[in-house]
């Protein structure tokens, strides 16, 4: 209740406006893109909490360090052991079979720019456990945020990512210079050695 009362106070007074086709009805991975600045993270919760989306989202594990532990789980942040990456699909399964509705929120761009691909893991998830993906945005051009289509992934990467892409190409992300092209490396397989 109290979440849900300080978002509506933040959209009501933020220069931003929220825009959603609604919230997902089922687990979902919910891409947050262009990632390009911290600030994302606040507009995620406010999206979040005033759609009343129960939200889990991957941190390394040195953010969980000390005091900030308790607070990033509360708010949502699941530490994620980069040398036990299986475990955090195992994870998110036993979540889904359980029946919990969550988002699962990945950010596959970063945050600091100069990347030429995204990183592939919302998309192993999100094939793995045989969740959709929720397109989530940022978009300072028009001052938006918020959630666009929910998709079910074919496997067919380059075309998934055709329609991803497609909802991205005008959305511009808070610092406009850091955002990535949503591309997979997946999407352009490496050469034979005959190069066929």
């Amino acid at each position: 209740m109290l979440k849900r009362l300080l978002a509506r106070m933040f959209w009501a007074f933020s220069r931003w406006t929220l825009v959603s086709e609604g919230a997902p009805t089922r687990p979902t991975v919910l891409v947050g893109a262009p990632h390009t600045s911290n600030w994302d993270f606040v507009l995620m919760l406010a999206i979040a909490w005033r759609l009343d989306i129960d939200v889990h989202w991957l941190g390394k594990k040195s953010l969980f360090h000390g005091w900030r532990g308790p607070l990033m789980r509360r708010l949502g942040g699941i530490p994620v052991d980069r040398s036990d990456p299986a475990r955090v699909v195992n994870d998110v399964v036993g979540q889904v079979h359980a029946g919990t509705v969550f988002g699962l929120v990945v950010t596959p761009d970063g945050t600091r720019g100069g990347n030429e691909y995204w990183k592939s893991g919302f998309y192993r998830i999100a094939r793995e456990t045989g969740m959709p993906v929720t397109l989530g945005f940022v978009d300072r051009t028009t001052m938006t945020s918020g959630l666009g289509p929910t998709i079910d992934l074919t496997g067919d990467v380059a075309a998934d990512m055709d329609r991803i892409r497609a909802f991205y190409a005008d959305k511009s992300g808070v610092r406009p210079e850091r955002r990535t092209e949503p591309r997979l490396r997946e999407e352009h397989p490496a050469p034979t050695p005959d190069g066929a």
